[in-house]
């Protein structure tokens, strides 16, 4: 029987985070019997459970899910649950299938759907691909693990319009049909192996992006990333159906579709006129840092392939704006320059913000280890930075690999931005940029960055108070 997510149907949402949340209220109003768990404590639950059983929904106990599962349809699988969870396995021992959130979300949406992934870059290049589109005259809505859930953002959309989704490795390791016209992965490093088993495993996840493409689907990848590049057609590989659209800053130029020549972006056509065209200049870029101009090029040829016109694209890069906590100045105080990039929660993209400066760095590090190395960050922080203030659950592993470069050590937020003013001098950047995740001390890296905003700004009215 082809699920239809509506009446006669019994549905478990598995996990009460956002995409939870967003998934009853979407289902409920289908007309479907919505079931929800979560292995939280009950205690953390009260507010939630209100919520959902406004919607309609209906919250069970774990242990009380033996006598449920026979009964349901199928079960919407929120990210940050594993499929390793106890409630995911009594489900499936009921042979109950269990699917995304962005699963669910694909079947339900009438629209050609975008999809972006990524170790590092996914929200940018998210919100600047809608960003383009619009710029272009399309009706589109963006969403996903970017922070709207996706399956809130499709309802309603027609078919002429494009929703833009930003997908994570968590989210696609419960896909089955789902298919977008254009999957884009900007890089795959070490990230997340406190969930998977291996590096391997990890990519894999990744690419199942592409898993159900066809030749009429496109393509989008960075021919500098190794583990990429091996998926080009000239290596040899068949994995890849879909059209395949690359860039590069290296000397790939021939088996790129977008490369840098001469301080300029430029667009070799697949189809159609071949000669190449200029884009925009790399000047015209609002992002700083070389993988902000990766993820430029990510974006425009995405936009490229969805037919649209070059001047357009020219004119809407200039006017974008990175989103939150991803390399966000804040305010500049007595000459220094104070940087949210909360979002930067593995080594790599801290490696990517240490390197968009030119100026002195005191950097701001630490949270919750999510079993990435840190000895390349500890290299690349004794390169680049002039201090660093740890805070955190990781600050030991951290400090341990960090041979030259100052330590000071906080145990809050604003303690740390303290100690970092007191570091900087006119001319440095003070950049939060915590290559680990947020939930030690914070809620989520949202929250984070939101408490460094906060005490940069209070310790301004201190200082002219």
């Amino acid at each position: 029987m082809s699920l239809t997510f509506g009446a006669n149907e019994r549905i478990l949402v598995i996990g009460l985070g956002r995409s939870g949340v967003a998934s009853a209220d979407v289902l409920c109003a289908r007309g479907a019997t919505v079931y929800a768990t979560d292995e939280k404590p009950a205690s953390a639950l009260v507010d939630v459970r209100a919520q959902i059983e406004r919607y309609g929904a209906r919250f069970v106990a774990p242990d009380e899910l033996s006598a449920l599962a026979p009964q349901l349809s199928a079960a919407v699988l929120s990210p940050g649950v594993p499929l390793t969870s106890h409630v995911v396995r009594c489900v499936q021992a009921a042979d109950v299938p269990v699917l995304s959130e962005v699963e669910v979300a694909y079947r339900l949406c009438r629209a050609p759907i975008i999809a972006v992934t990524g170790t590092k870059g996914k929200s940018t290049t998210t919100e600047l691909i809608g960003h383009l589109l619009r710029s272009c005259g399309k009706d589109v809505r963006v969403g996903g693990n970017i922070g709207s859930p996706l399956i809130a953002q499709v309802q309603g959309i027609e078919a002429d319009g494009y929703v833009v989704a930003e997908v994570s490795s968590f989210q696609l390791e419960t896909i089955r049909a789902f298919r977008p016209l254009v999957s884009v992965i900007l890089n795959v490093t070490p990230d997340h192996l406190d969930r998977y088993p291996s590096m391997e495993e990890y990519a894999e996840a990744k690419m199942r992006i592409f898993a159900n493409q066809g030749v009429h689907d496109m393509f989008v990848g960075d021919l500098d990333d190794p583990l990429l590049a091996a998926l080009h057609w000239r290596a040899g590989t068949p994995r890849l159906q879909a059209r395949q659209l690359w860039y590069t800053l290296g000397e790939h130029h021939q088996s790129a579709t977008m490369f840098l020549r001469g301080g300029e972006i430029i667009y070799a056509p697949i189809t159609g006129d071949p000669r190449p065209q200029t884009v925009l200049a790399r000047s015209e870029i609002p992002l700083v840092g070389e993988h902000n101009l990766r993820n430029t090029m990510a974006a425009l040829l995405a936009a490229l392939a969805l037919g649209c016109d070059r001047e357009s694209l020219r004119a809407a890069v200039a006017t974008f704006r990175p989103p939150a906590h991803r390399l966000q100045p804040v305010a500049e105080i007595d000459g220094v320059l104070y940087v949210d990039d909360s979002k930067a929660t593995n080594p790599d993209a801290v490696l990517a913000a240490l390197r968009s400066y030119r100026r002195p760095i005191v950097l701001i590090a630490g949270g919750r280890a999510k079993g990435t190395a840190f000895n390349e960050l500890g290299a690349a922080i004794d390169a680049r930075a002039k201090a660093v203030v740890l805070l955190g659950e990781a600050s030991d592993e951290i400090a341990s690999t960090i041979t030259r470069t100052p330590i000071v050590r906080a145990a809050t937020m604003p303690e740390a931005v303290s100690r970092a003013r007191e570091l900087a001098n006119p001319g440095d950047v003070v950049l939060l940029s915590p290559a680990c995740a947020s939930f030690d001390l914070f809620t989520s890296a949202e929250d984070r960055g939101e408490q460094f905003a906060a005490a940069v700004r209070n310790g301004e009215a201190r200082a002219h108070a």
